[in-house]
């Protein structure tokens, strides 16, 4: 979370910014994402993006980069990484998006999911109604949700 605007800011300073860390589970409706050009509406049906109830402040944490996170479903790790293998890391993602975005306190930057995306899998596996998705991360806690509403299938 953004504690302090952020407008061309380098990659140095990028975490001055940062006000603090709280998981989230970036929800996807794949029929809905996939089934148009544009993501938005697959990324933002109503109930989506549930948030930890806690925010951890970014002195609480002494490196972002090395962060266990894992994502259950139903009890089951489905998803298990460190966020060290980030593509880009917080103060990179920060920095960039500064350059074209205003980035404002309270803003949120969802940085992404781990391996493991059941779309991904052998066969893919997506998530129906009554299953129990939990994203866990390693000092700042963990957001469960039921998977529920139209887009859930089953």
């Amino acid at each position: 979370m953004i504690g302090r605007r952020a407008r061309g800011v380098s990659e140095a300073d990028a975490l001055l910014h940062v006000f603090g860390y709280v998981a989230a589970n970036d929800v996807s409706a794949r029929d809905v994402q996939l089934g148009e050009a544009q993501w938005v509406r697959g990324k933002s049906l109503d109930g989506f993006c549930p948030l930890a109830p806690a925010l951890v402040t970014r002195d609480e944490i002494a490196d972002v980069q090395a962060l266990g996170i894992r994502c259950l479903v139903n009890g089951e790790a489905v998803q298990s990484s460190n966020t060290r293998e980030m593509i880009f890391s917080v103060p990179y993602l920060v920095a960039y998006l500064s350059r074209a975005i205003t980035l404002e306190p309270g803003d949120l930057i969802l940085t992404g999911t781990p391996a493991g995306v059941g779309l991904g899998l052998k066969p893919p596996r997506f998530l129906k109604r009554g299953d129990v998705v939990t994203v866990e991360i390693d000092g700042l806690g963990s957001v469960t949700n039921p998977v529920e509403g139209a887009f859930a299938r089953g």
